[in-house]
């Protein structure tokens, strides 16, 4: 991998930091910020890069950028249950019909091959074990298959199995933006106090058949439960912590965070600039987390063009000024290099194998 370029990246911190963060401190973090990056393990556990989702033929083709910014695999995941939501003119994202049967299943597999097309097209590889992904820094970037949201299963437990065998699925998101038939939701109100028991059945047939379990979007009653039905590792790929979440906060509380950390899981912190207005203070959010949950359990969860509003790691050619801001918060580049990869593929070769 091309090592990134020590001046690019003190033109990308003076263009897209706040005043001020471009300290003598932080640029003295540079080169050791660069080797963060370079060659090395580093992922986003929740993306949607590329234009799989959100068609715009003048988007940042998502490897270039992943290989420009350092980044070597990235969770590109489907959204299972778009056809049945909206954004509405607050920013805020709601279920407004129920699907017709069939109809999220249909969608997804169409969303599913055009992430491989994707994958294909750019010259990226579809990691579909741990040796595939550590072989990432040497091999170009990799993309993991994922799902946001468990909504394609319509009940149906075999079609997991379906997924991971015809579409390369490694990791999979259990709910998203409607109660499911999986459990409850973070924006909407509970429907089925918490994890179904079908809920449960997916958690453990993705933990037989080597699929990573994403908690993202699940309510702290959904947490619980599939954090007593896992005999792996869970993982809840983007989110932060807050001391008094809102009823229908996607943000989560330190017992919330605690329930994924207890499982041996990753807890990813995302980048919307109306929490984290400048990435030194998304590194801040991620160095508090580590405080309560402890190193080994935090990561970075993008939502790559997934977001509704203004994001301040708005492309992975931004990348390497999270790893700068690591530094300069106190973090060694050890555990910074768990929380920008480390602590995923941990979970990832407990999980696939």
């Amino acid at each position: 991998m091309t090592v990134i370029d020590r001046r690019r990246l003190l033109a990308a911190g003076a263009a897209l930091a706040a005043p001020g963060i471009m300290s003598a401190r932080a640029a003295e973090t540079i080169d050791a910020a660069n080797a963060l990056v370079t060659g090395r393990l580093t992922i986003d556990m929740h993306s949607h890069g590329g234009d799989f989702i959100r068609e715009d033929t003048t988007a940042d083709p998502v490897v270039d950028a992943m290989r420009a910014g350092g980044l070597a695999a990235a969770c590109l995941a489907i959204v299972s249950d778009s056809p049945t939501h909206k954004i509405f003119p607050d920013r805020t994202i709601h279920p407004v019909r129920e699907p017709d049967p069939g109809e999220l299943y249909a969608w997804s597999k169409a969303s599913f091959a055009r992430v491989l097309r994707l994958a294909q097209g750019q010259g990226a590889r579809v990691v579909g074990s741990t040796a595939d992904l550590r072989a990432a820094p040497a091999g170009g970037p990799a993309i993991i298959v994922a799902a946001e949201g468990g909504d394609f299963l319509e009940g149906h437990i075999d079609r997991i199995e379906e997924a991971r065998r015809q579409f390369g699925l490694r990791h999979l998101q259990l709910v998203h933006y409607r109660p499911n038939e999986l459990g409850d939701i973070q924006t909407e109100n509970p429907v089925h106090n918490g994890l179904t028991d079908f809920g449960v059945e997916v958690v453990r047939a993705c933990n037989r058949l080597g699929i990573v379990v994403d908690v993202a979007h699940a309510t702290y009653e959904v947490v619980k439960r599939a954090a007593a039905a896992t005999s792996r590792p869970l993982i809840l790929s983007h989110t932060s912590l807050t001391p008094a979440p809102g009823p229908r906060s996607r943000q989560i509380s330190a017992d919330h965070a605690r329930a994924v950390a207890q499982t041996g899981g990753v807890i990813g912190v995302w980048p919307p600039a109306t929490i984290f207005p400048t990435v030194d203070a998304m590194a801040a959010g991620m160095t508090r987390l580590a405080e309560i949950v402890g190193v080994d359990h935090v990561g970075l969860g993008s939502d790559m063009r997934g977001l509704t509003g203004p994001s301040v790691l708005p492309s992975y050619r931004t990348f390497p000024l999270l790893a700068q801001a690591l530094l300069a918060r106190g973090l060694s580049p050890e555990d910074a290099g768990k929380i920008l990869g480390g602590n995923y593929v941990r979970v990832f070769a407990a999980t696939v194998g």
